[in-house]
């Protein structure tokens, strides 16, 4: 959500039931209208990383950022604490996450670790491109399509400006067929930031169930590691705007960096409890 507590994308977050079947799983996220639910398990694991899994009405995913986001903000309520330092067992990776009560809300921060990077080939560009149906003015003068990776792959798609990214209308059948064709998650359409100013994307994922995201803070994590890459620096922060058009504005924080291994990243944003008593947020 952004700053001042408004817009932000509903995650459903529970207590895991071991009875529960994973199409009950399922079944959660379309009951309650959101387009994920994290699912807190008992813990911690042997290697100090207490289990979340999330689901769409469609699929359970190997990781979720604005997910993992509701869920510490939903583990640091459970205390009495102002801050959370916690770990995290998500899809077979245990990571670090902080939670901090503000005026506004909960900001978590997750490290996302290594984020891969490749160029598409021709044929899975071009399918993606015609997928999302933009138009010959609609491609970013100097920045390219690259393919991210933190965890599960998905295509990152710049564009000319926010008109055009607002524009986008993709064509679902064929972006789901040819993601599913490609093994990517989805599709992250993007404008860069530049200087001080946020960049926006929109996050369309029919794939998985959801036909567009309202923030996607793991494809945030990959474009500050794309950005860092064709830049050449050091280190990247971003901030990128994301829901205005679906009525719910959002912001997420991502900063990448390069290391002996390549490039990491962590992800922030600002969560706010609704339910309490259910745990949604």
């Amino acid at each position: 959500m952004r700053h001042d507590g408004s817009g932000g994308s509903p995650t459903a977050v529970s207590d895991d039931d071991p009875a529960m079947t994973d199409a009950d799983r399922r079944a959660v996220a379309a009951a309650v209208g959101t387009s994920h639910t994290a699912f807190l398990g008992p813990g911690p694991t042997p290697d100090g990383g207490w289990p979340v899994r999330f689901f769409t009405a469609a699929t359970e995913l190997s990781g979720c950022g604005h997910g993992t986001v509701a869920a510490q903000a939903v583990r640091l309520t459970r205390t009495a604490l102002g801050e959370l330092n916690d770990r995290q067992r998500t899809g077979g990776r245990t990571f670090d996450t902080f939670a901090i009560r503000r005026p506004t809300g909960i900001e978590v921060w997750f490290d996302q670790g290594l984020v891969a990077l490749r160029h598409p080939a021709p044929d899975e560009r071009a399918a993606i491109v015609a997928a999302l149906g933009l138009t010959a003015d609609d491609p970013h003068p100097t920045d390219e399509p690259r393919i991210a990776a933190p965890g599960a792959p998905r295509m990152l798609v710049p564009v000319h400006d926010r008109a055009a990214l607002l524009r986008v209308r993709p064509h679902l059948n064929r972006l789901k067929a040819a993601c599913r064709r490609y093994g990517l998650l989805g599709c992250f359409v993007y404008v860069p930031p530049v200087g001080d100013r946020p960049g926006a994307a929109r996050m369309f994922a029919p794939a998985i169930g959801v036909d567009e995201d309202v923030a996607n803070a793991n494809s945030t994590g990959g474009l500050a590691a794309h950005l860092l890459d064709t830049t050449g620096a050091q280190m990247v922060a971003i901030e990128v705007e994301q829901g205005d058009a679906l009525g719910r504005p959002a912001s997420v924080l991502a900063s990448a960096r390069r290391g002996p291994a390549g490039i990491t990243t962590r992800v922030g944003g600002l969560a706010v409890i609704r339910d309490r008593h259910r745990g949604d947020n």
